[in-house]
């Protein structure tokens, strides 16, 4: 299998550039028997796409980034048919911690992702407005958590991961607002009302590890929702640490619901984002579940 290894220079606010040297070293020296994989870096994404739209497909790609650079790279990495390797340089890391690979350093997540047999992850998918499709892994967020992501990513750099969502978390406190929602979930209404968040989970964690659905599993062929109701300032502040400690579900103004597709209305337009990265605002929104979507090299 032909192996490609991509590095977003950019990822983890520029220090993933600093790898690129470091790899390209590692992979002249492996094994004579291991044939020697290509390691680009481009410096756009549209570059990168370009890059993996021409490789033969079914092609091993492993990529140096995080949970945004993945996500863009979906589109063009399931056109390929591409098994996909992850060596986890980013902010959130979310998925890394879904295929077990987190706490790995960057030679042993190379190692792995060379070797490793593929395995099949379900992915979620989301159209809004009835326009494009976007695919996400990790998470779509919907109200406050989309608002919180969108202030994360202009966050102060020297910040990373669980404390820069934290940061962005008490700054969008400020502007709290709660969106007119009615959701259904495989054909029922499960909500009708204000709503601070209406999120939908492929993995247990988002923004840098906090357990969202702890439950939640990228393998079982379904999407959570995470369903918050009309909270203020206070209620919302209180949250955070059981949301941090994984004890929000049994809060009666949140509920979690498993689904295969969902839909979401809004008289007001509310703010979308897919695995940290920020679509704009909808009043409507589809979402469903692809099982079995995308081959890739986890633990």
């Amino acid at each position: 299998m032909n192996a490609i290894i991509l590095i977003n220079p950019h990822a983890a606010g520029g220090r993933a550039r600093q790898l690129i040297h470091s790899i390209q070293v590692w992979c002249h020296g492996l094994p004579a028997t291991h044939k020697q994989p290509q390691v680009v870096a481009p410096e756009s994404i549209k570059t990168a796409r370009y890059i993996l739209a021409a490789l033969p497909p079914k092609s091993r790609v492993i990529i140096v980034g995080g949970d945004g650079t993945l996500n863009q790279m979906l589109p063009t990495l399931l056109k390929g048919q591409h098994v996909v390797g992850l060596v986890p340089y980013g902010s959130g890391n979310d998925c890394a911690r879904a295929w077990g690979l987190h706490r790995l350093s960057w030679q042993k997540a190379l190692t792995h992702a060379l070797q490793a047999s593929p395995q099949a992850i379900d992915l979620g998918c989301v159209e809004l407005n009835n326009n494009s499709a976007h695919y996400f892994h990790s998470s779509l967020a919907v109200g406050f958590d989309a608002s919180v992501g969108n202030r994360a990513l202009a966050g102060p750099k020297f910040l990373r991961g669980l404390p820069r969502y934290l940061l962005a978390t008490l700054r969008e406190l400020v502007h709290l607002k709660n969106w007119p929602l009615r959701i259904e979930a495989n054909g029922q209404v499960v909500y009708q009302n204000a709503s601070l968040l209406a999120s939908a989970f492929n993995t247990p964690t988002y923004g840098a590890g906090m357990p969202a659905v702890p439950h939640a599993s990228i393998e079982d062929g379904q999407l959570n929702l995470l369903v918050g109701g009309t909270f203020n300032r206070l209620q919302t502040l209180l949250m955070l640490p059981r949301l941090l400690m994984g004890r929000h579900l049994g809060h009666p103004r949140i509920q979690s619901v498993p689904f295969t597709n969902a839909s979401l209305q809004s008289s007001d337009p509310v703010p979308v984002a897919i695995d940290g990265e920020p679509l704009g605002d909808t009043t409507h929104l589809k979402i469903k579940c692809l099982p079995n979507a995308l081959e890739v090299l986890k633990l």
